[in-house]
């Protein structure tokens, strides 16, 4: 592997003895930064975790983890163990490897913003000291870390990046909720700006997952490698919703043309649905920026983006079509929203497209009730302005419309039969989920499904 442009490595310090010994520090106790931080302490090493919102810092210092990533028994290992929580920025003063693990959004025009990765390079440079390394996990397009963190550090700490200061690169892969794919089994990309310190990397994070680790030649292939994870996946799921809609105005069922096409051994498995989350949801314009920037006009990137940011009209429309089919005659219908995180059985609301689903189906006359167990009700106003209301037990039927948004195990749990006991004569279940395809509902409520 060759270093990165313009570094000596022969300068350089080699910043891999220190490594193997520093105290860790993690910036960001997200769904991201917290597992990480918890698998470090976990591993034996001294890791200080520091996060702007004290008041999240308090809670995971008492031992409770907001996300659910992280069971309480392992918080409290970690915390026993060294792990440290803190919302004061001087506490990584301390720290020798800085793991930055801060979210990466896009702005109002979906276009990158890097705001947030400023703000941390700007919290963690007077911290900084000659030998220190910052490690991004942060998704973002080729280039930013040695073009923008690297100068951005350079500037609050007055080291010099190649020579007292050193960067590495190693794109987080934690998916939400998803119990098989862990920090411990997943395969690690890492790469830094020297061979000496890729290694070190390469050393660091397989004490993790058992050395499943992949180099890259450079930290702007690893760069790459993540954008392109999450934009492959967006566009197969745009080409899955839209069949999902073209077969739809014919009159067949999505699902029931899955089920057919996934007997053959290489049909790739999507499902269609809402695209939202941290991920998918915004890394494909991280692409499709830098795409523009070389003077390249990402055509199908963009398409497949523009797909699943509609697709919760199209269902909201879809939806309201078929109820006037089925109660033509009811004025302002009630309607319930069952799920408003962005996937099932995590409380995550980042990007999610219910909120445009409830939006769409008010403007279609609809009264919409939303509820969801697992959403943080303060951070769903917040962000959307929304409130979700309680489950309506033991009460007679209140609603005309029940759509299944986000396919949570606790409502999958309820029976069809009580989940129909909720709904008017005439009513319609719209599952879009398609989780009770096949089973009997009889002919009140309708059903309906993609």
């Amino acid at each position: 592997m060759s270093p990165a442009a313009g570094i000596d490595p022969f300068l350089a310090p080699p910043f891999t003895a220190g490594i193997d010994d520093a105290v860790l520090a993690v910036v960001g106790l997200g769904y991201v930064g917290l597992p990480l931080a918890v698998a470090l302490a976990a591993s034996g090493r001294r890791v200080i975790g520091f996060d702007i919102d004290a008041a999240r810092v308090g809670r995971i210092a008492a031992g409770r983890d907001d996300t659910g990533e992280v069971d309480g028994g392992g918080l409290s290992a970690a915390l026993a163990a060294g792990f440290r929580p803190a919302s004061d920025p001087d506490a990584l003063a301390g720290a020798g490897v800085v793991i930055v693990c801060v979210p990466t959004p896009i702005t109002g025009d979906r276009r990158p913003d890097l705001g947030p990765l400023l703000s941390a390079c700007a919290t963690i440079g007077p911290r900084l000291r000659p030998g220190s390394v910052v490690v991004f996990e942060s998704t973002v397009y080729p280039g930013v870390t040695e073009d923008v963190c690297g100068p951005a550090l350079a500037v609050a700490s007055g080291l010099v990046v190649g020579r007292d200061l050193l960067l590495g690169y190693a794109p987080e892969r934690i998916n939400p909720g998803d119990r098989l794919h862990r920090l411990d089994t997943i395969v690690k990309v890492v790469a830094g700006q020297t061979p000496a310190l890729t290694d070190a990397l390469a050393r660091l994070y397989g004490a993790l997952n058992g050395g499943q680790v992949h180099v890259t030649p450079s930290i702007r292939v690893a760069e790459a490698a993540k954008a392109i994870e999450n934009a492959q996946r967006d566009i197969n799921i745009a080409f899955v919703n839209e069949i999902a809609l073209i077969f739809e105005r014919i009159g067949l069922s999505v699902h029931d043309v899955l089920d057919a096409a996934r007997t053959k051994w290489n049909f790739l498995d999507f499902k269609p649905g809402l695209v939202g989350g941290h991920c998918i949801g915004v890394d494909p314009y991280y692409l499709s920026h830098l795409s523009q920037a070389v003077g390249h006009e990402p055509d199908v990137i963009l398409a497949g983006r523009r797909l699943n940011d509609h697709m919760a009209d199209e269902l909201a429309d879809r939806i309201a079509f078929r109820f006037r089919e089925v109660a033509p005659d009811v004025v302002r219908p009630r309607a319930l929203i069952l799920g408003v995180t962005f996937k099932e059985n995590v409380p995550d609301l980042r990007n999610s497209k219910v909120p445009q689903l409830a939006a769409r189906l008010s403007r279609h006359g609809f009264q919409v009730d939303l509820h969801d167990p697992l959403a943080d009700r303060l951070d769903l106003c917040r962000q959307y302005g929304l409130d979700v209301v309680a489950w309506p037990e033991n009460s007679p039927a209140r609603y005309d419309l029940l759509v299944l948004a986000v396919g949570h195990q606790v409502f999958l749990h309820r029976s069809l039969d009580h989940i129909a006991g909720m709904i008017k004569c005439p009513g319609l279940i719209a599952d879009i989920k398609g989780v009770w395809r096949g089973m009997a509902v009889g002919p009140n409520p309708a059903y309906w499904t993609l």
